[in-house]
């Protein structure tokens, strides 16, 4: 441990590697932690959970009892409590995550607004940005379902892919602003360059 109060209550646990100010602060997990924390305040929170990876400015500060997530960036992962095997790779990835699991976000503001949903993969910036409880949504792509909120089981690859999508569910879309402008509307496929581009 290295840093003012870094690792400063555990006094069991083993496998733990804790870098910066507050870093795992209050873990006391006993044998066989396997937490790494590098960065101000990161897994400050963390106390009987596992096998968490967290590195950047308070990343994963919240966490306290989840096993087997990985935050790397800015606020990756910074409200994260209970929600476990989840990934947040880039600026504010994940950030708004309480208890949602599963859920892969990589790059800056990937699925950023996601709350208690799981089951999601966003790729690219911006990608499902405000999902809060949309589940089991694939998004790849630079502004990839931007939009969605409580939208569930929809696909979306490429640039401005159903960007505007809300609440529609069943959706796939694959090419550059494909089904961009959809906002609630169910159970489409467009798959092409701007492919159904104003369907609503």
């Amino acid at each position: 441990a290295i840093g003012i109060n870094a690792l400063s209550t555990d006094d069991t646990g083993s496998y733990a590697v804790a870098i910066g100010r507050n870093a795992l602060l209050n873990q006391n997990a006993g044998d066989n932690s396997g937490n790494v924390a590098v960065g101000y305040n990161t897994g400050q929170a963390i106390t009987t959970g596992n096998n968490n990876v967290f590195m950047g400015y308070v990343a994963g500060d919240a966490t306290t009892t989840a096993d087997n997530n990985t935050g790397i960036g800015y606020s990756a992962l910074s409200a994260n409590t209970t929600g476990a095997s989840n990934t947040g790779v880039g600026k504010d990835a994940l950030l708004d995550n309480t208890t949602g699991t599963n859920n892969v976000a990589v790059g800056e503001n990937a699925l950023a607004n996601n709350t208690t949903a799981s089951e999601n993969t966003a790729v690219g910036q911006n990608s499902s940005l405000t999902n809060t409880t949309g589940a089991a949504n694939v998004s790849m792509g630079h502004d990839s379902m931007r939009l969605n909120t409580t939208g569930s089981s929809n696909v979306a690859i490429g640039y401005d892919a159903m960007r505007s999508n809300t609440t529609a569910g069943g959706n796939t879309a694959v090419g550059k602003a494909a089904l961009t402008a959809n906002t609630t509307g169910d159970s489409n496929t467009a798959v092409g360059f701007e492919c159904v581009e104003k369907c609503t």
